[in-house]
């Protein structure tokens, strides 16, 4: 599981040869424990609907209610039922053949959930010149920030050169609020005028990032209902755009979700998956919500990694996912 955002893009590029600032490695340690921190934050909502049932069932192992019991909030936490059945399932038959007790059980349990969370494919791979990343989601979901703050942390962790495209035409403060990530980051970035044909955009993004030399096109995308069919096919327009241009592009499609929606989030992501497919999953605003658990139903249910998470609106609150920090931080 990727740690560090060195860990989780794939450049094709020697780690000793990276050309990443030097500060850089010097920060990624003590920027990892900022954030663990604010993510057992963020889930406490969570781990503290859990912890009750979770203390009760592992005193008394053999109490079948208590397990139950523990059913029940797994799933209330949004971890979901056939998941929730499938590792309560296992934890139950390794305590009652005497082989865990007391915080071993506990252990054993954060252990099932990193396991289900771990996804096969959780990089991101930018070897591509120009890799084009294309952004897409519900309204609201945090598409545009998780845009900017990616361009930020490329640029400024990884010492790549990225292009930033507003295809989002259709929401007026989209392309203002782009615009401002794009200056904080240092970025180019290219717009088009209201209502124009955010293909169109694509198009010119991808030409120009040839034209610079650039190493990573980020476009954000206009947000939209997974049951807007217009709108859906739409976004598969600007898929084929892109293709078009680069072959094997989009490189990595990222799909964010609001983890306060819980189930219907997951919903939306198999739907997502259905039109445009999705290579990873960016979930936001867990600082907002007692459904953590979603984070597992995707992974498990979808088999669609979690690649990035998100805990608050300042550049260090969108980090790597890691299924062994982020079970642990559910649990303890």
């Amino acid at each position: 599981m990727p740690r560090d955002w060195s860990e989780l893009f794939v450049t094709g590029e020697p780690a000793a040869d990276a050309p990443a600032p030097a500060s850089a490695a010097a920060d990624a340690e003590p920027q990892r424990r900022r954030f663990l921190g604010r993510l057992r934050e963020s889930l406490s909502r969570t781990r503290e609907a859990l912890s009750g049932e979770l203390a009760a069932t592992l005193a008394v192992p053999e109490d079948e209610a208590g397990w139950e019991r523990l059913e029940e909030a797994l799933v209330m936490a949004d971890v979901g039922a056939r998941t929730t059945a499938e590792v309560v399932g296992r934890l139950e038959a390794e305590a009652q053949g005497g082989g865990l007790e007391g915080r071993a059980l506990t252990e054993r349990l954060a252990e099932l959930l990193a396991e289900i969370a771990r996804g096969d494919d959780d990089l991101i791979d930018i070897t591509a010149r120009p890799a084009v990343i294309l952004l897409v989601g519900v309204n609201g979901t945090g598409k545009t920030t998780t845009a900017g703050k990616l361009a930020y942390q490329l640029r400024h962790r990884l010492g790549k050169s990225v292009l930033l495209a507003a295809a989002d035409t259709f929401r007026a403060a989209a392309t203002e609020q782009l615009e401002a990530w794009a200056q904080r980051a240092q970025c180019p970035v290219v717009t088009g005028t209201p209502g124009s044909d955010p293909g169109a955009v694509a198009f010119d993004a991808l030409a120009q990032a040839r034209t610079r030399g650039c190493d990573v096109v980020l476009i954000d995308t206009a947000g939209r209902l997974h049951t807007q069919d217009a709108l859906m096919d739409e976004l598969a327009k600007v898929r084929r755009v892109i293709a078009k241009q680069a072959p094997g592009a989009p490189h990595e499609t990222l799909l964010t979700v609001d983890a306060t929606t819980g189930q219907n989030g997951l919903r939306q992501a198999a739907l997502f998956a259905e039109a445009v497919g999705v290579g990873g999953i960016v979930l936001t605003k867990l600082d907002g919500t007692a459904r953590g658990g979603i984070a597992l139903a995707i992974a498990r249910e979808l088999g669609i990694p979690v690649k990035l998470i998100g805990v608050g609106e300042g550049l260090e609150d969108l980090r790597p996912f890691d299924a062994d920090d982020f079970a642990r931080a559910l649990l303890e």
